[in-house]
């Protein structure tokens, strides 16, 4: 068998999986107020979002169909990265952990970008 010698090589399943899982632990964290209530709701649909909808585009039953949930996937990243730009407004405390996500977030948005540049080329 051959192992995986990088790894940077990794299942985008598993990534968007981690993200969602680390999104949640940043969200446990948080203080609960009336400001941080709402904003976590807002993220925790949104950055859950994008694996559910990139699995949803690897079960396509049309290149239609992967495309369109390829590119809620995508919509949904763009989202979480502004309510997590809102949490850091209001939790500067959180300012590397949050910092963290973000990067997470742009890398998966461009990670979906390119997949739909290459998919909608092949059509």
């Amino acid at each position: 068998m051959n192992e995986i010698t990088n790894s940077k090589q990794y299942d985008l399943e598993d990534r968007t999986l981690d993200f969602g899982k680390n999104t949640i632990k940043l969200c446990k964290t948080l203080p609960k107020n009336i400001i941080n209530l709402e904003l976590i709701k807002q993220l925790m649909r949104s950055s859950c979002s994008i694996g559910a909808n990139y699995r949803e585009a690897n079960d396509a039953i049309s290149k239609k169909d992967f495309l369109h949930r390829t590119r809620i996937a995508r919509k949904e990243a763009r989202e979480t990265t502004y309510w997590l730009n809102l949490i850091l407004e209001s939790n500067p405390e959180f300012n590397n952990q949050i910092k963290v996500l973000i990067k997470e977030c742009q890398e998966l948005r461009n990670i979906l970008s390119a997949i739909l540049t290459k998919s909608e080329k092949q059509v």
